[in-house]
């Protein structure tokens, strides 16, 4: 596996991890405090590598983080 590969799983892991916060924080979770967490507190690098990751499917992805990464990555792609 490339050390991208091994990148994005760390990220799978960490974006998993904040979904299950803010799910536990609100019934059906929270998709704008994923996004808006990421948005924050991840730099350019982690999220580009985590959209490489989505462009290939996203595997591993909760589906309350795979909700947010796919509107910030849409919202990236809108400013692009």
């Amino acid at each position: 596996m490339s050390s991208q590969g091994k990148g994005a799983d760390k990220l799978v892991y960490m974006a998993n991890q904040i979904g299950r916060f803010f799910a536990s924080q609100r019934e059906g979770g929270d998709v704008d405090g994923v996004a808006t967490h990421i948005r924050k507190f991840w730099d350019p690098r982690m999220r580009s590598t985590i959209f490489a990751h989505l462009d290939k499917g996203g595997a591993g992805l909760d589906p309350l983080p795979l909700q947010a990464l796919q509107k910030l990555k849409a919202e990236a792609t809108e400013k692009a």
